[in-house]
């Protein structure tokens, strides 16, 4: 994910796809298709939540949503982990999007940091 956008509803859904596509990928042993769940689950939900944050009816709804990407993009980051270590041939891909998870946890983690003040 080298071209890096600023539109945090853009790239929050490119990721959600990235995952996606990464899962697809994955050749499913009993181990991969329970972390393939969670993965889809949590990476997914990124974008969802960030949508709904947009559309908040107050600050508070706001900061509330704006928290579940955050955690939603950390629990992505442990699933890419577990991936990595259970079929170490995806590393290089889990790692990439590792990254990507972990710069959207910064960037959520800023906007809470934010909006506390």
């Amino acid at each position: 994910m080298s071209n890096r956008t600023y539109n945090l509803e853009e790239r929050t859904a490119k990721f959600g796809e990235a995952i996606i596509s990464f899962a697809s990928k994955l050749k499913e042993t009993s181990i991969i298709k329970s972390l393939v769940g969670q993965i889809v689950r949590s990476g997914t939900s990124i974008g969802a939540n960030y949508m709904e944050a947009d559309w908040a009816d107050s600050k508070k709804d706001f900061r509330h949503k704006i928290g579940i990407c955050k955690r939603e993009s950390k629990e992505t980051m442990h699933w890419l982990r577990m991936i990595a270590k259970a079929d170490s041939k995806s590393a290089k891909e889990c790692r990439s999007l590792w990254k990507e998870a972990h710069e959207l946890a910064l960037i959520f983690s800023s906007i809470v940091r934010r909006i506390k003040q």
